[in-house]
């Protein structure tokens, strides 16, 4: 199932992290070794890639001002960021203003491909790689962390090169009045956890309050029209800042794929998500129907992704993991093509793609590559497949490292959420 339609939960207060003694730990360890060679997963990264990267972020600044007069400068822009609490890097940043008959709003994406381009080494291993892959309390990054975590991190006080997507939208319809992809220069001007930012929506003296507000207000629109429109929703139960940060980044994603297939008509690395057949929708709603304390109201049945968002809605917390489970295992696997026909069925986007994280899925940043360019790939075909291949890959390593975690005693959510720390002078887990 793609995990295209869901939102991330909020932040949980951070609690250290698990700790586990050495020998586990080493179990651990070889456990992730054999999930490596199986699914054919390169952690350590060769050192012609490292000493690239090295290279690369060197002199940033000056390298930045000499961009400066080919790129729009945002600097003055009112920008920031919004990421998980133990975030490393932040690809990606959100500014709007509100207009007579129209809002403004820029999503300011990094500018990855820069640094990382065809003829580079860092390149080619991130097609090889097609994605970061998130074991609970254990990474191994699709770029080196040397490279994602500096000069391709939009961090506040510090120029950094941006791909850019301008949108101004209607005011009633918030549909696309016009579409502006470029390259930029910004500054953004603080960094926000999603708590921050929760607090900031409430803190009418606080830096960002009005914009927060502004951005929330246009994204909890967009929320309810996408849901209005079909668009499956399985986890309703979420805060304002994630439905700000979803909301922003589904509409530059879905402006800039539009954009490249109906005012370009190129091929891209489109994200395409297969519907399941009138039988399995059937049998999804049928076990929905049965749990108990459950109804699927009787309006929705036309569109079973509307009656799974109005039943989830209204049924008890105790059965939303039954739910969505029930959902999930109908829904076929999402998958990159070069073509976007057959559209997004979680989404109910007749066009999507992948653009806003460059960092960790090679699909934006070979999209990048595509806007920037206006030119496709030989290979696009052959890219799509790999990076699906690769990030079926990644799901099912996650999944078995996760059931290991279990088997030998550990809370798989607590580690993926507070890590995991060595203790040598301990004999059992402790959290």
């Amino acid at each position: 199932m793609s995990n295209d339609a869901t939102a991330a939960s909020a932040d949980q207060e951070p609690e250290g992290p698990v700790r586990v003694p050495a020998d586990l730990a080493r179990q651990l360890e070889n456990k992730r070794e054999d999930l490596f060679e199986k699914f054919e997963i390169r952690d350590e990264f060769p050192p012609e890639v490292m000493t690239e990267a090295e290279e690369r972020v060197e002199n940033v600044q000056a390298e930045i001002e000499a961009e400066v007069d080919d790129r729009e400068d945002l600097r003055d822009l009112t920008t920031w960021t919004t990421d998980p609490a133990d975030a490393q890097d932040f690809d990606d940043a959100i500014s709007i203003e509100e207009r007579e008959d129209e809002y403004v709003l820029w999503v300011h994406i990094a500018d990855v491909s820069h640094y990382v381009h065809p003829d580079s080494e860092m390149w080619e291993e991130a097609i090889e790689r097609g994605n970061t892959v998130y074991l609970p309390g254990y990474t191994i990054h699709m770029l080196p962390p040397v490279l994602a975590e500096t000069v391709c991190s939009l961090v506040p006080n510090e120029d950094r090169l941006a791909h850019t997507v301008e949108m101004h939208l209607d005011k009633e319809t918030l549909g696309y009045e016009t579409i502006d992809i470029y390259k930029s220069v910004i500054e953004s001007d603080e960094r926000l956890t999603y708590k921050q930012a929760e607090e900031r929506l409430d803190d009418e003296d606080a830096p960002l309050h009005e914009e927060c507000n502004l951005v929330f207000d246009v994204a909890d629109r967009m929320h309810e029209q996408r849901k209005e429109e079909g668009s499956l929703v399985l986890n309703p139960r979420r805060d304002r800042a994630h439905t700000i940060i979803e909301e922003c980044m589904l509409k530059a994603n879905k402006a800039v794929t539009h954009e490249l297939m109906w005012s370009r008509g190129v091929e891209a690395v489109y994200r395409v998500h297969p519907q399941p057949s009138p039988d399995e929708w059937d049998d999804a709603l049928r076990e929905i129907q049965e749990l108990d304390g459950v109804s699927i109201p009787g309006d929705s049945w036309d569109d079973p992704r509307k009656a799974v968002n109005a039943t989830l809605e209204e049924a008890p917390g105790r059965q939303l993991g039954k739910i969505q489970w029930a959902v999930m295992k109908v829904m076929p696997r999402a998958k990159y093509m070069n073509d976007p026909f057959g559209g997004h069925h979680a989404l109910n986007f007749e066009i999507y793609g992948h653009f806003t994280s460059p960092i960790r899925r090679m699909s934006d940043l070979v999209n990048h590559w595509i806007v920037y360019q206006n030119d496709v790939p030989e290979t696009l075909i052959e890219l799509c497949d790999h990076a699906s291949d690769r990030q079926k890959a990644g799901e099912n390593a996650e999944r078995e490292y996760s059931d290991f975690l279990e088997e030998v005693g550990l809370d798989a959510d607590a580690v993926k959420n507070r890590g995991i720390e060595v203790d040598d002078d301990i004999d059992d887990i402790q959290y």
